[in-house]
């Protein structure tokens, strides 16, 4: 099976600055995401799902939630060769610096990755959301014996000057590749696509930072220690050299690089056909089995809200929210366009009573919350009133931070009764 002659790296990303301040106390693959998974369990479920279970996860910041993530998750048979690992960056006699780059990150991590057999590197973002079936991806890089193979996605012109754009012949061989061109370079960018993405106007191939590299290249390209990104170095020098294939991807794809899109993802997933379909028995998303209660909603109004497990809510309404798990919601506040990422455990009868804020976990009474994200651990009083939007400006204080009007609760913040934003 070509599965057995694939290792999967997943690239956890640097300091996660644009993702501030999720990424405060977590490495960015440990970010929840839509109520009860982390990011990393996007990439890690689309290898499994595509029969790939050798996978290392490269990380270097905060990475204490993200081990304990994973050791707690997957788990193979003692018998299989299967395994999630993370590897943070180290210093080593060779190399005494963090990572300089996705490149760098695989390059310092050579001696462990060298250490298996296999014939095929795929690589792989931490920090985007999408379904893809690599088997497909695999096969179209060995029937082109191809050295490198790079997942494309078509996008429109407006799209086009935010990706690295490549030009391919009618092989989809990469013949050539500019990072983030001008909107004045556009038409002569443009690549052979699908009736159905010309219609769209989408006829622009943007990389989506997948890759797949034949080993012994990968060995080779990484002894060179001049270069450290992929995206913006290996590929760029390697088209004219070794042969590279465009694999042409049109599902759902989005990258979660900053607030904004983070923010528009989670919400994404209380659509009534979200294009991001966690229900798909065949592409299944996998993360911790947590052994948590069903949710308790009493008196509420729900449109559109999708609800994790274990959590007691006594809202007037939840509108176009994701409620994560363990929240706690309290009586006649109201909850819209609103990510709550839950709690990591629940307040016993003693913690409540020895609870010297008088602030509960969660969110309290008569509250009104909207435009926001609400991170792990918050304690919000009663009567708070947090109204996001475009009419506040970029600011940041010890609680909450509002990027591009989306208010962020920071993790563990307390939020005074009565606050108004």
């Amino acid at each position: 099976m070509i599965n057995d002659k694939v290792l999967s790296i997943i690239l956890g990303g640097g300091q996660g600055s644009r993702l501030y301040p999720l990424t405060e106390k977590r490495s960015k693959p440990a970010v929840p995401i839509a109520g009860k998974y982390r990011l990393v369990d996007i990439p890690i479920s689309n290898c499994i799902n595509s029969d790939i279970k050798r996978m290392y996860v490269l990380t270097q910041f905060n990475s204490a939630s993200l081990n304990r993530h994973i050791k707690n998750t997957y788990h193979f048979s003692f018998f299989s060769s299967a395994f999630v690992d993370v590897l943070a960056a180290e210093q080593t006699p060779e190399s005494k610096s963090w990572f300089q780059g996705t490149a760098d990150a695989v390059r310092q991590s050579m001696q462990h990755i060298k250490g298996h057999d296999f014939e095929y590197a795929l690589i792989l973002s931490g920090d985007q959301l999408y379904q893809m079936d690599f088997n497909e991806m695999i096969r179209a890089h060995i029937n082109a014996n191809a050295e490198i193979s790079i997942a494309t996605i078509p996008v429109n012109e407006k799209d086009a000057t935010s990706f690295g754009i490549l030009k391919t012949d009618k092989d989809n061989v990469v013949t050539s590749f500019i990072e983030k061109p001008g909107p004045e370079l556009l038409p002569e960018w443009t690549s052979e696509t699908s009736d159905d993405m010309k219609a769209q106007g989408r006829n622009h191939l943007a990389s989506m930072g997948i890759y797949i590299f034949n080993r012994q290249l990968l060995i080779d390209l990484m002894n060179n220690p001049e270069t450290n990104d992929f995206g913006k170095e290996i590929i760029p020098q390697s088209i004219d050299k070794h042969k590279t294939l465009s694999y042409q991807y049109e599902g759902y794809w989005t990258d979660i690089g900053n607030i904004d899109s983070f923010f528009e993802a989670n919400l994404g997933f209380t659509d009534d056909l979200p294009q991001f379909n966690l229900y798909d028995s065949k592409q299944r998303t996998y993360t911790n089995a947590r052994i948590l209660p069903t949710s308790k909603i009493t008196g509420t109004a729900l449109d559109r809200a999708v609800i994790a497990e274990g959590c007691i809510i006594n809202a007037a309404k939840i509108e176009k929210s994701v409620i994560g798990i363990r929240s706690r919601i309290g009586k006649d506040s109201t909850i819209i366009n609103t990510y709550m990422m839950g709690n990591d455990d629940y307040e016993s009868l003693d913690d409540i009573n020895n609870n010297k804020t008088e602030i509960l976990l969660g969110i309290g009474e008569r509250c009104y919350i909207k435009n926001t994200i609400i991170d792990k651990n918050v304690r919000i009083g009663d009567d708070v009133r947090i109204n996001g939007g475009a009419h506040l400006a970029d600011t940041e204080t010890n609680e909450y931070v509002v990027k591009e009007g989306i208010v962020v609760i920071k993790k563990d913040a307390i939020i005074p009764k009565g606050f108004v934003l």
